[in-house]
């Protein structure tokens, strides 16, 4: 082992356990009890949120932070969990839910507004544990406007990558894995891994292997890029506009979700979106569905106050306005689009054509950060100049499946579809 790789392996072991910085936000205080609410929102989203929560009039205390999981995991554990809780992690809410610690919110949305793949039940006469009040459009690519690419694969020199996260780290790469098997296998293929059907073992399947030979040759293409990768923040620089426009970095696409729109800050209107799909390793010529993403609001308790406040969330009107203020994207089908035309865009894709919730929100945590340190040790391993040994780094990923498996204990709450038709 080189002196260069364990210095990488240290940098990885780094980003797993980064449990980043912590802020707090006390925004509301009343003689009545205020409703408490975790989230990830920080900065500038967690003040535009709060804006919109005043205008809800129900006291509340908001808490943002980068090390959600860890928080959230400490308050329930001390018996004094969140009144509500907003995260994207479907498979820990739902683990929430299986130990009854989630109180159903039947009846406080209406379920027409929120369509598949959103809904987190598979039948009418199952309760509901969340609602997303936040969505994003992924599989698609951002580049500068006026350098639009062609629909070809493109080398890795061209990709703006970063796997730094406050919270967790390695993330992005997975988004790589995903959206490959997606639009190299389709919709059915990426439902079945994701949810882990049993039928086959989907992490040593044909599609997850190729899609990951796949991303494993582009990054082995440029050793010091992919050591870029695993050292940089997908966020780009603290004081920059986001990786695409770090002329530091002479990249020119970048394969991120809808959010990077706030990464990029007044170079944001210079941005264009284009399908991921023309420009990945064998995606094919055009998106055959799109990744999606979302922050769910889920109840820790039954507070008459909590409840209303996850009513007035949900609503059209709630929704609208948080659309509205903080530039953001709803799930909520009555929400009217925002005016820009790239805002337009992902709109359309968000609300219509086969979409797939993000694969590893919805996975089991512990197979989930599985997934984040294979990812994380590929590019490692990559940078080192050595063979990632794919096959190892899957068949550990596969043991930590079979070890949930052999629980023997069926999610009740778990998604029982990940992806929509139309």
């Amino acid at each position: 082992m080189t002196r260069r790789f364990k210095m990488l392996v240290l940098v990885v072991v780094m980003l797993l356990i980064t449990a980043g910085g912590m802020v707090v936000v006390w925004a509301q205080h009343d003689e009545e009890e205020p409703v408490t609410i975790l989230g990830t929102w920080t900065a500038k989203q967690a003040e535009q949120f709060e804006t919109v929560l005043r205008d809800f009039g129900i006291p509340f205390r908001y808490q943002g932070t980068a090390a959600q999981r860890e928080v959230l995991l400490s308050q329930v554990q001390s018996g004094e969990p969140p009144d509500i809780v907003i995260m994207p992690g479907l498979g820990e809410l739902a683990e929430y839910a299986d130990q009854n610690l989630l109180k159903p919110l039947d009846g406080l949305y209406d379920p027409r507004e929120y369509g598949a793949p959103w809904k987190s039940t598979g039948s009418p006469s199952e309760h509901v544990y969340w609602v997303p009040v936040k969505a994003d459009l992924k599989s698609i690519v951002w580049y500068r406007k006026g350098h639009r690419p062609d629909n070809a694969p493109a080398p890795m020199r061209s990709w703006c990558i970063g796997m730094g996260d406050d919270g967790a780290s390695g993330w992005p790469g997975t988004d790589w894995i995903e959206d490959l098997v997606l639009q190299r296998a389709g919709p059915k293929v990426y439902e079945k891994w994701a949810l882990d059907t049993g039928e086959v073992e989907w992490w040593r399947s044909a599609p997850v292997v190729t899609a990951w030979e796949a991303w494993a040759d582009l990054l082995g293409q440029d050793e010091k890029a992919a050591e870029n990768a695993l050292l940089t923040d997908h966020r780009g620089a603290p004081d920059g506009n986001g990786l695409l426009f770090d002329d530091r970095g002479g990249c020119t696409l970048e394969h991120q979700g809808s959010f990077a729109l706030s990464f990029y800050r007044d170079d944001a209107e210079h941005a264009g979106l284009t399908d991921s799909a023309p420009l990945l390793p064998g995606g094919g010529d055009r998106a055959r569905a799109h990744e999606v993403t979302g922050d769910f609001a889920a109840l820790f308790s039954d507070r008459p106050q909590a409840r209303a406040l996850i009513r007035r969330l949900a609503s059209e009107e709630g929704q609208q306005k948080w659309a509205e203020r903080a530039n953001v994207f709803s799930a909520n089908r009555r929400v009217g689009p925002p005016g820009d035309a790239v805002e337009r865009e992902i709109a359309r894709r968000l609300g219509k054509g086969p979409r797939c919730l993000d694969a590893s929100d919805v996975m089991a945590p512990a197979v989930r950060d599985a997934f984040y340190e294979a990812v994380l040790l590929t590019i490692a391993r990559t940078a080192d100049g050595q063979d990632p040994d794919i096959p190892g780094l899957l068949r550990d990923v596969q043991r930590v499946q079979d070890a949930q498996s052999a629980q023997g204990v069926d999610s009740r709450a778990a998604p029982k579809r990940v992806c929509s038709t139309r």
